[in-house]
């Protein structure tokens, strides 16, 4: 994968980490400035997430032609153990002791549905999201996957009108049945749709890499696009046009500024580790406000501090010994382990199929 979008991935993880410390020592309540815009714009570092998935899974079948079932295998194979383990973390603290994660509830339905990633209310009716809460992202994730499974069925030069049909049917109408969940009807969905429009983009070579007085560019589109987010709170309506759009302008920009990041392998690691960052954070962040804070008296900012290298540290170890090596024994065990070759040099230039989230 690209580094710079590596870059983008680790910051909106690490973005939503501050997001949540605010949410578990101030339950949203700053007092200063950069509390306020942690509370208030911390979690569009999902938006960032979802618009490079869109990116990445368009670019991977780019000239392929994947099997249906084999691509979501593929991806569940990749995604659901680092977070069923986290999700049967998260139910065990809850369930010996509840008070590590006061506002959280568990019961069997809601387990069973949150490893099965199906929507469901938490049973603390908090709103749709599963026993370990941040996997309500992926519940979308699943679905695109699901969705984008079934335009593998056509010509590569439609899957992504296919694709976007398919999103819309289902935010427009399926969502509105009683057979689907309300919850793909948040706009936040149509996300993906602009990573695949950025990936078509990237493919025709629209947006080259960019060297010396050019960069002014991106970095005015970026730094245009950051202050857009930053006008608007998590409360407005049109966050898809608020924050997706300026979202998606931000990852072009980063892509074309390639040429600043590609020597910067730390930058490639934290990006690989983001998603493990993303599902341990908050279990970390509960039991240090519960142990370091509430019982031995630590301040949020010293707790924070501890915090943040055990996350680094374990996110690292779920990136290695579950992403990583257990996910390879699973594709062994599955007939899934075959190298196959790009088909593409804009594949090649995007994606290490066997490390992306």
């Amino acid at each position: 994968m690209l580094i710079s979008v590596q870059a983008l991935r680790a910051a909106a993880a690490w973005l939503v980490v501050f997001h949540h410390f605010m949410q578990v020592f101030f339950d949203f309540h700053a007092h200063t400035v950069t509390g306020h815009l942690l509370s208030t714009r911390g979690q569009v570092g999902v938006d960032v997430f979802f618009i490079v998935s869109g990116f990445v899974i368009y670019l991977s079948s780019a000239n392929k032609r994947p099997n249906s079932s084999r691509f979501i295998l593929e991806r569940v194979v990749r995604i659901a153990p680092a977070y069923w383990l986290f999700t049967l973390l998260t139910a065990a603290i809850i369930y010996y002791n509840a008070s590590v994660m006061p506002p959280y509830g568990l019961d069997a339905s809601s387990l069973l549905k949150s490893l099965l990633f199906i929507p469901t209310q938490n049973p603390a009716h908090f709103g749709y999201y599963p026993i370990l809460p941040v996997g309500w992202t992926l519940n979308f994730e699943m679905m695109f996957y699901l969705l984008f499974a079934l335009s593998l069925l056509v010509g590569k030069k439609y899957r992504g009108f296919v694709t976007a049909g398919l999103v819309i049917a289902i935010s427009c109408w399926a969502a509105q049945t009683s057979w689907i969940s309300t919850f793909y009807a948040q706009p936040v969905i149509y996300e993906f749709l602009l990573g695949i429009a950025l990936a078509f983009a990237f493919q025709r070579n629209w947006l080259p890499a960019l060297h010396g007085k050019w960069l002014l560019l991106p970095f005015a589109i970026a730094a245009a696009s950051i202050a857009t987010i930053l006008c608007f709170d998590d409360q407005n309506p049109y966050r898809l046009f608020t924050w997706g759009i300026p979202a998606v302008l931000l990852v072009a920009s980063f892509i074309t500024m390639e040429p600043l990041f590609k020597h910067q392998r730390w930058l490639k690691h934290l990006g690989d580790w983001s998603y493990s960052v993303y599902l341990v954070h908050i279990i970390i962040l509960w039991g240090a406000a519960d142990l370091l804070h509430e019982k031995l008296g630590f301040t949020p900012h010293q707790t924070l501090l501890v915090c943040l290298p055990i996350i680094m540290l374990l996110s690292w170890g779920s990136f290695t010994l579950i992403e990583i090596r257990f996910s390879r024994l699973l594709k062994q065990l599955l007939g899934l382990s075959s190298s196959r070759k790009s088909a593409s040099s804009s594949s090649n230039k995007v994606l290490n199929a066997e490390k992306t989230a």
